[in-house]
């Protein structure tokens, strides 16, 4: 405790005799003279290349580097793209001018040259940001996530989603193929930074946009991984296993082979703590790591416990210019449990009642999942992509209800009591065929794309419900019924485009798309016999046989610029559906026939490498489900009966998006804006008919003057002195607005919600030994009713979260997570706040190949699962199942086997 205290102090002392230094100078071509914008100039320690500070050029290439040392000589390396770096010796002082340097163009890649820019610790080009790994300085067993957090405009939540300057990172690849899924989190959390040599980000492609090489629209980043040369060559795997009190256990492995292009990976896990099975050893991956913070605020693992267990293999495989190919597939078995309880306030037009629920539910789930992808280029011009997907679940479920009304004087007014069995099995498979033919090269292409979807869905389910009603009317009414449902979807769409240039920057786009989607529906309803004991009753009335039909034609125009500064583009889609139903069983059938001039844009304006400015605006069709249009009761839910309108018309959405970013390299700050408005015209909404007795009839129309809105923004600030320590701060503050329409007994009812969520955070880590991370968050939730004599509802919740990491003794690691959360609004009976508490205390064994770790999940047996939550005409507090308090032992344990050697870095 000494050594960390006097490290502490050291922090501080250190930095008073370091110096602040300032490199300035302009970076220009040899020949041209011009100025090279972004280029790269970073400074090393002479003694052992560790970097000290970086920087980017201007627009006009000219830089200043500053930073903090104590070192008496730096050694300055100039680098651009394509250019042959520039290497200077200086003496760092306050201000040094070195003036106008000239890089010469590279003719050719010398060996000794790449080994200098294989060290540049971030370049941009064009539409990519690589950063290297090495020259971000981690723990020796960090894990890919944990050189993600010390990135610079880079954020990690405590869930593993990635955003990078606010936008999420939907894919993450490694070598630039997927690496097993499409969820980041499984290579983020399973690879180690050791093998990693770049760190690629860019904006999330389609297909299309990287054959013809235009740009993606920005909503998502993608990020790419490239493998160590000495490291793409042999076996990387670990496998870990953990048992604790009340049973609790985990197992996991993980075998990845590398051979070039080539990968073949192996995972499997196995736990009964809601984990993904991605992390090992993790703190964080405790109770699944799906701690959430929700309008009331309290700390919960999610809703339910579930017992897990998977095994899949993944392959890809690739050749420059001929094929790129990737395959995987992923068994996995889910026993889950959960028991809720729920109060709800329900809002009338002249009055209220309140609903009390318990609820028990107890399932199991077989899932199959295989999808592959293959991309082959017949010729340089002409590419063809195949992309199936498989998916097979198999389903059982025991649920359980009892459910009771009461006015506002507290009288019992009506119960529930409901079971219901269900067994079925649901078989999905789709495939995409795209062809790219580029015609010349001015931009003039035509693409061709096939799309396929079907589906079986057939379940057997029992129904047993008690229904009763208190007061002068009582009764009792009883069902007991056995359903069979055998539902067959086919869905198959072919898209069509061509571009036409009409200058080096300028296109025009025509396309077309048919969809056609048909399903055979049937559902056979029996009530139970008495005198045969069976299900013999056909009951006519909740049965249906009916058959589906959409079929749309999508004529489309539209102009687009690409532009090295500013893009833009406009589409005008014609949109014209036909939905028809016929119900042979019921004898009802309905055709309807919509038609719809949608319209999206976007512009895009780069002010600098390193900022710019989006505004998009879309316009979209949203067609009713089925459900929402056959008119055939659903009585799963005796107080709530559910009808369906066949004369419901589509919803169109109206979204307006802004974005802007912009990150300065030379003060190591960023910050980004957004905001976005949604305007719903006819907007499927439900029609509550509630009588005396609190049964509620709910059927469909469609309503306007529903919208939401957003706005919020982002800063950082990292603060790095050398290899002593870093300090990041983290600023994100959002409010959020809508409005929501419904009926319920005759009268509108509209809902307006405000909310308010500041977060603050940072992080400071000394030496990789000690990293602190304090965070605060508030939320303020408000909703007004448009009812009269009804109050507002304002919610107010505030959480504190610190984690702290110690990586010293040598060989020795203590974990803490904390999270303490307040609410001053849950209903009686549900606490206010709450402290969640993880801890874990490891020791590195076998030359830190293998880690054995104490762990402690909610250490002082607080985790709760409460909310509350409003909706247009109710407010309801919350509470289900959590992992309770338990403690666990863990081993871990890593090998590898690269270009037949044995590595010595570690692993967790």
């Amino acid at each position: 405790m000494k050594k960390i205290l006097l490290s502490l102090i050291l922090v501080f002392s250190t930095a008073a005799f370091s110096q602040d230094f300032s490199i300035r100078g302009k970076v220009v071509d040899a020949l041209s003279k011009l100025p090279l914008e972004a280029s790269t100039i970073y400074a090393e320690s002479i003694k052992d290349s560790s970097l000290v500070s970086y920087t980017i050029t201007n627009e006009k290439g000219v830089f200043d580097l500053e930073g903090k040392t104590k070192l008496s000589e730096l050694k300055v390396f100039i680098t651009f793209n394509g250019y042959e770096p520039l290497v200077v010796n200086v003496k760092p002082k306050e201000v040094l001018e070195l003036g106008e340097l000239h890089l010469q163009e590279q003719a050719q890649e010398l060996d000794g040259v790449q080994l200098v820019a294989d060290r540049v610790p971030i370049s941009i080009k064009k539409d990519t940001l690589e950063f290297n790994a090495d020259s971000f300085k981690t723990r020796p067993d960090a894990s890919v996530e944990d050189v993600l957090k010390k990135l610079p405009g880079v954020d990690v939540a405590s869930d593993g989603k990635i955003t990078v300057y606010g936008k999420e990172v939907n894919q993450v690849l490694v070598n630039g193929q997927v690496f097993f899924s499409n969820d980041p989190k499984v290579a983020t959390k399973s690879l180690p930074k050791d093998i990693i040599s770049k760190i690629q980000i860019t904006d999330t492609k389609t297909k299309k946009q990287e054959f013809t090489g235009e740009d993606s629209d920005g909503e998502t980043k993608t990020i790419n991984l490239t493998i160590k040369k000495d490291k793409n060559k042999g076996v990387m795997g670990r496998v870990a296993a953990a048992y604790g009190t009340d049973d609790r256990y985990q197992l996991n492995g993980v075998l990845n082979y590398f051979n070039d292009k080539e990968r073949v990976s192996v995972i499997t896990g196995s736990n009964n703590i809601n984990s993904s099975g991605f992390s090992y050893d993790e703190l964080e991956g405790l109770g699944g790591n799906s701690r959430r913070y929700n309008m009331a605020g309290s700390p919960g693992s999610g809703n339910g416990i579930t017992t897990s267990s998977s095994i899949g293999g993944s392959y890809a495989n690739s050749e420059k210019g001929t094929y790129k190919a990737d395959g995987n597939y992923l068994f996995s078995y889910e026993d889950s449990y959960n028991n809720q309880k729920t109060f709800r306030e329900n809002l009338l037009p002249e009055n209220r009642y309140f609903s009390e629920s318990e609820t028990s539910f107890n399932g199991s789930t077989n899932s199959n999942r295989g999808g592959a992808s293959l991309e082959y280029d017949i010729d340089e011009t002409f590419r063809v992509s195949v992309q199936p997907k498989l998916n097979v679940n198999r389903t059982n479920s025991y649920y359980t209800s009892k459910e009771t009304s009461r006015n506002q004087a507290g009288d019992l007014i009506n119960s529930n009591e409901q079971a219901t069995t269900s067994d079925g099995v649901v078989r999905n498979y789709s495939n995409r065929i795209n062809l790219m033919k580029k015609l010349d090269t001015l931009g003039r292409f035509v693409t061709l794309s096939f799309f396929n979807r079907n589906t079986e869905n057939t379940n057997l389910s029992n129904l047993n419900s008690i229904r009763s009603l208190f007061g002068d009317e009582e009764n009792e009414e009883t069902l007991d019924q056995r359903a069979h449902v055998n539902n067959k979807g086919n869905a198959y769409q072919l898209e069509g485009g061509y571009r036409q240039p009409l200058t080096k920057e300028l296109f025009l786009d025509l396309g077309y798309e048919y969809a056609d989607e048909r399903s055979d529906n049937t559902k056979e309803v029996f009530d139970y016999n008495e005198d045969d004991f069976g299900y013999t009753n056909f009951n006519m009335e909740l049965s249906s046989d009916f058959n589906f039909k959409n079929i749309q034609h999508s004529p489309s125009l539209g102009i687009r610029k690409n532009g090295e500064k500013f893009s833009f583009d406009i589409y005008a889609t014609y949109k014209f559906s036909e939905l028809s139903n016929q119900d042979y069983l019921q004898q009802t059938s309905f055709s309807n026939a919509y038609t719809n001039l949608l319209f999206r844009s976007s512009a895009r304006y780069m002010l600098g490498k390193n900022k710019r400015i989006h505004l998009r605006y879309n316009s979209n069709l949203s067609l009713p489900s089925i459900n929402q249009l056959q008119p055939v009761p659903n009585v799963s839910n005796p107080l709530n009966i559910v009808i369906g309108n066949p004369n419901l018309l589509p919803s169109v959405n109206h979204g307006v998006n802004f974005y802007y970013s912009d990150y300065n390299w030379k003060e190591r700050s960023g910050v980004y804006v957004y905001s976005g408005l949604n305007i719903q015209d006819d907007r499927v909404s439900s029609i509550s008919v509630i009588d005396e007795n609190f049964l509620r009839t709910t059927r469909y129309t469609n309503v306007n003057g529903n919208y939401n809105g957003y706005m919020g923004m982002g800063y950082s600030k990292q603060i790095k002195k050398d290899s002593v320590y870093t300090l990041k701060f983290n600023v994100r503050p959002s409010i959020n607005f809508g409005q929501s329409v419904s009926y319920s007994n005759g009268a509108k009812i509209k809902a307006k919600s405000f909310g308010m969520y500041p977060r603050v955070s940072t992080t400071f880590n000394y030496k990789e030994l000690i990293e602190i991370e304090p965070g605060y968050g508030l939320a303020i939730d408000q909703t007004k009713y448009s009812l009269e004599g009804y109050e507002d509802v304002k919610v107010t919740a505030q959480n504190a979260s610190l984690k702290l990491s110690s990586y010293w003794p040598k060989n020795i690691i203590w974990e803490n997570d904390i999270t303490y959360s307040y609410n001053d609004n849950v209903g009686p009976g549900f606490k206010k706040d709450a402290i969640f508490w993880n801890m874990s205390l490891g020791l590195q064994v076998m030359d830190k190949k293998g880690t054995l770790k104490l762990l402690a999940y909610d250490l002082l047996d607080q985790n709760i699962n409460t909310r509350r939550s409003t909706g247009d005409d109710y407010i309801q507090d919350f509470q289900g199942t959590v992992l309770q308090q338990y403690f666990m032992a863990s081993f871990s344990y890593k090998f590898d086997q690269f270009g037949g050697k044995r590595s010595m870095g570690r692993m967790r």
